[in-house]
């Protein structure tokens, strides 16, 4: 009988990959005044989702403590809200907030995420450690702190996600939050390097999260809470990591029980650039609350409207050319059970656009959709796919997420085509997406404030200088309101 020698338990240098994030997080200087610029663009576009997604009862039901009435002393406050809440529950909080709507920032590659998710951490964790600052008379952190790990835990999210698919496999872009968070958050609370590495090996260890819940026919809202779980995880993570967790140091690379071999098909992640602002200044914005592949799909038809407003009955069809990545999250026949499913249905939000000439959140809700004529002109959408969309979409000189809309009349006429390659809130539109935040964050802000507190916080987060050098938990103060 052959008897098989055991390989030796010989413990292993830690994965290429743990250490690039650790070093990166510990040692990168980000010398770009740009990446700053449109972090504070996206710092106040979190903040105000977060904001509006206070309207919604659905929302509100998930938040505060784990357990009702626990009594935090110095811990983090949660913006738009009065909770002060232990830090992993904090970020549970604002992190689902930010997320529930649909409505913060995305990047766009071969996964696609919204890395503004990680500001459910790093806002409120800086809140956190302020607050226990001052009471022992050290100083507090900055907004310019905040804004210094949000660009991090972009580049690590995004960077990434650029060349290494998690869809492909089934798991969701979330378990990118939790290494970015935990990333971030460990090195926010003064870990070291080897603290580092011990969090982010700690949060590939938890493995994959399923992605059944972002795609019919199980789309709900563990879609909009799944960001606030990510993020708290991540900070949870760091914490075990200041009380000694051990890292798993080939994670990633173990034969037969890491990441790689069992879960990521074999494969191994690729990286197309050294991570340094890169995710930050490409970032993309929002100006309507649908998935951002279907961004220029909706501007498509607010700008064809005037020419089929008068005619909706008389239209034969309607096609939108889109690229391969839209189709597969976003191409819905059949009924569409909840808001999730609808700010994930090209169809839908076309029609909508079409018909009413807007897209907002109330729009998605139950009682909105049940307008008979959105199912009639949504049943004469089809969507077919333009190949030289789907590679200006991958081409990284581009990353473009085009859509064109088609529309053929009863008599055979046709409105005129409208297509749109880059959606309003791509790096290569900044000034009119930047100016498209300023009013969507006004308008946000108004929702929770009002008088002096309002022109407070706006004229504080309009002031690039002023912003970064407030203290985290003055900011935030100005941001605590009783729900």
């Amino acid at each position: 009988m052959n008897v098989t020698e055991p390989e030796l338990n010989v413990r292993p240098l830690p994965d290429a990959v743990l250490v690039d994030i650790a070093d990166y997080v510990c040692n990168f200087t980000i010398e770009n005044p740009e990446a700053y610029r449109t972090a504070r663009y996206s710092f106040n576009d979190a903040l105000g989702c977060a904001f509006e997604a206070l309207d919604y009862p659905e929302c509100r039901h998930f938040l505060g403590p784990v357990v009702p009435d626990i009594v935090v002393t110095r811990g983090a406050r949660v913006p738009g809200t009065g909770f002060e809440l232990d830090p992993v529950s904090a970020a549970f909080n604002f992190g689902t907030m930010i997320r529930w709507l649909d409505s913060n920032d995305c990047f766009l590659a071969a996964e696609r995420g919204h890395p503004s998710d990680n500001l459910g951490a790093i806002l409120t964790t800086a809140d956190f450690l302020s607050r226990r600052r001052r009471a022992r008379g050290d100083a507090p952190l900055t907004v310019r702190d905040v804004l210094t790990a949000q660009i991090k835990a972009y580049e690590i999210q995004g960077g990434i996600a650029i060349k290494n698919s998690f869809t492909r496999i089934g798991c969701d872009h979330a378990a990118l939050i939790r290494v970015a968070s935990a990333a971030v958050i460990t090195h926010m609370i003064g870990g070291t390097r080897d603290q580092i590495i011990s969090a982010v090996s700690n949060a590939w260890a938890d493995g994959i999260t399923l992605k059944a819940y972002r795609q019919a026919p199980n789309v709900g809202t563990r879609k909009n809470w799944a960001a606030g779980d990510a993020t708290s995880r991540g900070v949870q993570l760091a914490l075990l990591a200041m009380r000694g967790a051990m890292a798993i140091p080939s994670v990633l690379t173990a034969k037969k029980f890491g990441f790689y071999e069992a879960l990521y098909h074999g494969g191994t992640f690729t990286f197309e650039r050294a991570l340094g602002s890169y995710v930050m200044e490409n970032i993309l914005f929002k100006f309507v609350p649908a998935d951002m592949l279907t961004q220029t799909a909706v501007e498509c038809a607010f700008k064809v409207r005037p020419f089929v407003i008068d005619r909706i009955d008389d239209i034969e069809s309607i096609v939108i050319r889109s690229q391969e990545a839209m189709i597969g999250i976003n191409d819905k026949r059949g009924p569409l059970h909840n808001a999730e499913d609808r700010d994930h249905c090209a169809q839908y939000v076309v029609a909508v656009a079409l018909l009413y000439g807007r897209l907002t959140s109330p729009d998605l809700q139950d009682d909105f959709a049940a307008a008979p004529a959105i199912d009639r002109l949504r049943a004469k959408i089809r969507i077919v796919e333009d190949a030289g969309y789907t590679r200006d979409f991958y081409d990284p000189a581009k990353r473009s997420s085009a859509n064109a809309l088609e529309i053929t009349f009863k008599d055979g006429s046709h409105a005129p085509a409208m297509a749109i390659e880059y959606p309003l809130g791509h790096p290569r539109r900044r000034v009119e997406g930047f100016a498209m935040l300023e009013e969507k964050f006004r308008r946000n802000l108004a929702r929770r404030f009002s008088g002096s507190a309002e022109a407070s916080i706006l004229e504080l987060c309009t002031n690039q200088a002023r912003l970064e050098k407030t203290a985290v938990d003055e900011f935030v103060d100005k941001c605590v309101v009783a729900l």
